[in-house]
């Protein structure tokens, strides 16, 4: 007989009876995982207590590879191998990736997609497998300090991202073996983790500049409804722009040529990097440069010179702002509040910008770093079903137009930026000529007017057109886009009623075989994962009967003879050594052994607490068939 453990009316239920769901920011240069627990959001600490996660990914040979703090190390002596900021080159084809304008220390190949590849010890690497290491990484964190199998998740993504890089963090999220709950706006998980959803109302800009992505979103908040107004930046914007602008600073001031190698170029960063933030804090930094070959170069950075260097970054984020504001309808010294998120806005000369040009000091009370995370985290209570009486409604926006391409190379756009989403929009097109039987639908995204100054996102065809002369046909394209600004397009014509849809399905994301190889892959581990996970539930269920019957000796132990308690406290010993042991059927068999040696102890117990009810009542107070009824 199992010892059980029993709550009171109105007490906390026992952890096992609650839904764990994570957020997680996934980000350019730090990644974190957040969860709710006992009412309070918070981010989760690895085993040396450290909260952020390098989101820097290193590939070995043999073995699995190494993620975090461990890969950041070594990243100067293997950098072709250690791959960092993977989140800029999330959704993104060969030719974006070269024109980013930064000398990337990678080997890029052309796989069977557009998606770039990466060229690894272990073969050959695309961004959204990399960033499925970081993630699972940040899962099995999460599944061991909370001792459950966490596989659902809100993971956050910049609001700038189009539907090619929210198409990769998802694939990525289905390679780590993760179920999304929902792509969240980033901006927008920092207004919920400052509570700005609990006021009122009123217009808050949340200025959110990361380690590769600048974001600024408008959102209006009104008795529980959190609407975004407006959305703008560049997803080619952050800090690791800061970092390359000191490293050729110092590249210059040291006399290092700019055909330097790739484990000079991972230094130099890193040592920028260091400076950057030591400069947050100090006047000057010391520069103590590695040139190679026994030779040093010795110099320092002052602060004024930094700003000097970041400054045209800086101000590359105030046009997007203006952008926001005016796509918003509303001016600067309307906005009620500004919130700072990601780690580059520690910068003091980012936040003496930020107040200027909104004429008042920011919110930064919560770390900008867990922000985004922490606001993750709270949504992912509420979708998981833990607050089912929260009152919050979350309306996003689309960053960028999306339309078709018609006749001319041009771009008829069906929903405009800014739109609030989910949203479903259709419009009616025809044939160009006579007898025409098929269509070519060409989805493509942007603001510009020739289809190719926009991004292509997906193409399709409608066949069983009936011939008609040209322009007679009607053909009604519809688009739908779901709650994580994904979308579908489907076409009809309207006299024969066929029809032809596609889920879109960015020419820059995985494709389905793509998809089904790295399941595949992961299948192949699945046996050691499935044994992990019953390993650490029978050690759980081992925690908690030691526990229980631990403090049924203390409180009952008089109960027992010596030699009964002698067989149980060997018992414990038993289960103890095997939960060590990490061997699931040694920990069964341990369980079992002292779940029954317990038997007869629980009865006693039973026993003697409703002879202590019992004491000094009689028998008939307890006769519950006798007449009750009010005389």
């Amino acid at each position: 007989m199992a010892l059980f453990q029993i709550s009171e009316p109105g007490q906390t239920p026992t952890p096992h009876e609650r839904r764990y769901a994570v957020g997680i920011d996934l980000g350019t240069t730090n990644s974190l995982v957040a969860c709710v627990r006992s009412g309070v959001a918070e981010t989760l600490p690895d085993e040396q207590g450290r909260h952020l996660l390098p989101s820097v990914v290193r590939y070995l040979s043999q073995g699995e590879p190494v993620v975090g703090h461990d890969a950041m190390a070594v990243a100067h002596e293997d950098p072709l191998n250690t791959i960092a900021s993977v989140k800029r080159l999330m959704g993104r084809g060969i030719e974006d990736v070269r024109q980013l304008g930064k000398s990337l220390p990678y080997e890029f190949t052309r796989g069977d997609s557009a998606m770039p590849r990466l060229r690894t010890v272990a073969g050959e690497r695309s961004p959204v497998e990399i960033s499925a290491e970081i993630l699972k990484k940040l899962k099995k964190r999460a599944t061991e300090i909370l001792g459950v199998d966490i596989s659902d998740a809100v993971i956050t993504v910049p609001a700038y991202f189009d539907d090619a890089q929210r198409q990769a963090t998802k694939d990525a999220a289905c390679v780590a073996g993760l179920n999304v709950l929902r792509l969240l706006n980033e901006p927008t998980a920092a207004a919920i983790a400052y509570g700005l959803d609990k006021n009122p109302q009123g217009i808050f800009a949340v200025y959110d500049l990361g380690g590769g992505t600048f974001d600024i979103s408008l959102l209006r908040l009104n008795r529980g409804v959190f609407e975004v107004m407006a959305t703008a930046g560049d997803s080619a914007l952050g800090g690791d722009d800061m970092d390359h602008a000191v490293a050729e600073w110092i590249m210059r001031a040291a006399g290092i040529q700019d055909d330097a190698g790739h484990r000079q170029i991972r230094c130099l960063l890193r040592d920028a990097r260091a400076a950057k933030e030591a400069l947050t804090q100090a006047e000057r930094a010391p520069l103590h440069i590695d040139l190679g070959h026994g030779k040093n170069w010795r110099g320092e950075l002052k602060r004024d010179q930094l700003y000097a260097l970041i400054d045209p970054l800086i101000e590359r984020t105030v046009s997007p702002c203006k952008r926001a504001l005016r796509d918003a309808g509303i001016r600067a010294n309307e906005v009620d509040g500004v919130v700072l998120v990601g780690g580059a806005t520690r910068i003091p000369r980012v936040r003496e910008k930020v107040s200027q040009f909104f004429g008042r000091e920011p919110l930064a009370d919560i770390d900008p770093d867990k922000v985004v995370a922490i606001g993750a985290a709270l949504q992912a209570d509420v979708l998981i079903g833990n607050k089912r009486d929260e009152e919050m409604l979350l309306l996003d926006v689309i960053p960028l137009s999306l339309g078709l391409e018609i006749m001319g190379g041009m771009v008829e756009k069906i929903i405009p930026r800014n739109t609030t989403i989910p949203v479903a929009k259709a419009q009616d097109f025809t044939t160009y000529k006579d007898g025409q039987t098929a269509l070519l639908i060409h989805v493509v995204q942007g603001e510009r007017e020739l289809v190719s100054d926009c991004r292509s996102l997906a193409r399709f065809e409608l066949r069983g057109i009936p011939p008609m002369t040209a322009g007679a046909a009607r053909i009604r394209v519809s688009f739908q886009i779901d709650a994580d600004g994904l979308l579908s397009v489907s076409a009809r014509e309207q006299t024969m009623g066929v029809e032809s849809s596609v889920a879109v399905k960015p020419s820059y994301g995985l494709t389905d075989n793509e998809i089904e190889r790295m399941l595949r892959e992961s299948i192949t581990h699945a046996g050691e994962d499935d044994a992990a996970r019953k390993l650490r539930e029978q050690q759980v269920d081992a925690d908690r009967l030691m526990e229980a019957v631990r403090s049924a000796l203390t409180a009952d132990g008089a109960l027992l003879n010596i030699v009964e308690r002698e067989g149980i406290e060997h018992g414990l010993k038993e289960l103890q050594a095997a939960r060590e042991g990490n061997d699931y059927a040694r920990v069964k068999q341990a369980v079992k052994a002292l779940d029954q040696a317990t038997q007869t102890f629980a009865q006693r117990r039973m026993d003697e607490n409703i002879r202590k009810a019992l004491a000094g009542h009689k028998l008939e107070e307890f006769d519950m068939s006798r007449d009750k009824s009010p005389s």
